[in-house]
C-alpha cells in the first residue's frame, strides 16, 4: 500500500430521505439496512482498508456520532476521527479534513467519499480508486468517479465529459448539471456524453487547499490558520464552523474549476439515498415486492417496499408501488415515485411535532 494515499470517509449526514429510521440520533450511516449483518460505514471502512493504510483512514463527522463511530470501527484513533462541531455541508467538512492532512502529510493524496454507499464490486472499486489516486499524484487536478446512468434519474448530479481522455480512461469535464428535470435527464442518457456523480473525489492535499484559497478564499482563511496539532485547536475549528458559509464542494469548487476530471466507472455503485433506491438493490418476491424485516406478510401486492424490523406483524394486501416504513414511533406510508417529497414532510413533521419525530 502506497502510504500517501488517504481516505477522507464524510460520516456527519443525517439521511433525512430514509426517516423515519435514519434520524439525528442514530443516522443511516450507522444502520445496517442492507440486512447484510454491517452497517454502512462498517462496510465503507472495510472497503477502503483493503487498498488505504488503516492508519490513513480519517472520518469527518459530527462530534455527537464519536462514541457510534468507535462502536461501529473498533480500534479506530481518536486521532482518526475528525469532530465536526455542526454540519455546514461538505465543503467545510473538506476544508476542515484536508487542511488537517496537509499539515500531517503535505503530499498525500486523498479520496474523499461517503459513508453510505452501497458498492457491490469491491476488487474493481479498488482498482478505479486506485488508478484515480495515481493520477491525482501524476498532477494538479481534480478526479471525480461517475457513474454510467441506468435510467433519466432526476435525484442525482449529472457530469458531462469529452470523448477525448486526457490519461487512458479518464476525461476532462465539460459541465456538471445537479438534479435535472426528467425530459433533460432524457436526452443526457441519449447523449452518452453524461455520467452520474457519484459524489466520490481524488487529489492531493496541495491541489485542493489551492484551489479553496482560489475558489473559496473564505473558508482558506479560516481553516488554513488553525494549528490542528495544539492543545486549543478544538475551540479554534468551532470557531470556524460557527463563520463558514453553508456550502457543497460541487457548487464551490467542482463546477467553477477547469481542471476537473471524471473517471467513468462500473463497481455496482448506488447511493442508497432514498427509500426506492434500496427497493431497487434488495431481493425481491415474484410480485417485485422488498420485504425487509422478520414479520412481513404480502398478499396480492406488487412493487413496494415493506421496512418492518420489530417484532411486530406487519401485514400488507392489495396494494401497488408503495414504500411502507414501520419504525418505533412512526409509520410511514408513502407512494414510491414520490420519494423525493420526503425532505418536504420531514420538515413539515418537525415544525408541528417540535423535533418529536426527528
Amino acid at each position: 500500500m502506497n502510504k500517501n494515499h488517504y481516505i477522507i470517509i464524510m460520516a456527519g449526514g443525517i439521511g433525512t430521505r430514509f426517516w423515519p429510521v435514519s434520524k439525528k440520533s442514530f443516522p443511516k450511516q450507522f444502520m445496517d439496512i442492507l440486512g447484510t449483518g454491517q452497517s454502512l460505514i462498517t462496510q465503507t471502512y472495510k472497503r477502503f482498508a483493503h487498498f488505504i493504510p488503516e492508519e490513513n483512514i480519517y472520518i469527518v463527522a459530527n462530534a455527537d456520532y464519536t462514541d457510534l463511530i468507535k462502536e461501529h470501527i473498533p480500534g479506530i484513533s481518536d486521532e482518526q476521527i475528525l469532530k465536526e462541531p455542526m454540519g455546514k455541508n461538505t465543503a467545510p467538512c473538506i476544508a476542515f479534513a484536508s487542511y488537517y492532512l496537509k499539515q500531517k502529510n503535505p503530499n498525500a493524496i486523498c479520496m474523499v467519499a461517503p459513508s453510505d454507499h452501497l458498492i457491490t464490486d469491491e476488487p474493481n472499486f479498488a482498482a478505479i480508486s486506485t488508478k484515480a489516486l495515481n493520477f491525482a499524484a501524476s498532477q494538479d487536478g481534480l478526479v471525480t468517479l461517475g457513474i454510467k446512468p441506468s435510467r433519466p434519474d432526476t435525484g442525482y448530479g449529472y457530469i458531462q465529459f469529452t470523448k477525448e481522455a486526457a490519461q487512458e480512461g479518464i476525461h476532462p469535464v465539460k459541465t456538471f448539471t445537479e438534479k435535472p428535470t426528467e425530459e433533460i435527464a432524457k436526452n443526457f442518457i441519449e447523449s452518452k456524453e453524461f455520467l452520474w456523480n457519484a459524489g466520490i473525489f481524488a487529489w492531493s492535499v496541495k491541489s485542493i487547499c489551492q484551489r479553496f484559497e482560489d475558489k473559496l478564499p473564505e473558508l482558506h482563511a479560516l481553516f488554513s490558520e488553525i494549528d490542528y496539532l495544539h492543545v486549543d485547536s478544538p475551540q479554534k475549528i468551532e470557531d470556524a464552523y460557527s463563520q463558514c458559509p453553508n456550502i457543497s464542494i460541487d457548487y464551490g469548487i467542482m463546477e467553477k474549476d477547469k481542471d476537473v476530471f471524471v473517471l467513468p466507472s462500473h463497481f455496482g455503485w448506488s447511493d442508497l439515498g432514498t427509500w426506492k433506491s434500496l427497493w431497487e438493490v434488495s431481493p425481491k418476491d415474484s410480485n417485485h415486492n422488498a420485504l425487509i424485516g422478520k414479520n412481513v406478510l404480502c398478499q396480492e401486492s406488487t412493487n413496494n417496499l415493506v421496512y418492518a424490523n420489530g417484532n411486530k406483524l406487519t401485514v400488507i394486501s392489495g396494494i401497488d408501488n408503495l414504500v411502507v416504513v414501520d419504525s418505533d414511533d412512526v409509520l410511514l406510508v408513502m407512494n414510491k415515485d414520490k420519494e423525493q417529497e420526503l425532505r418536504t414532510i420531514v420538515t413539515e413533521v418537525k415544525q408541528k411535532y417540535k423535533g418529536k419525530y426527528n
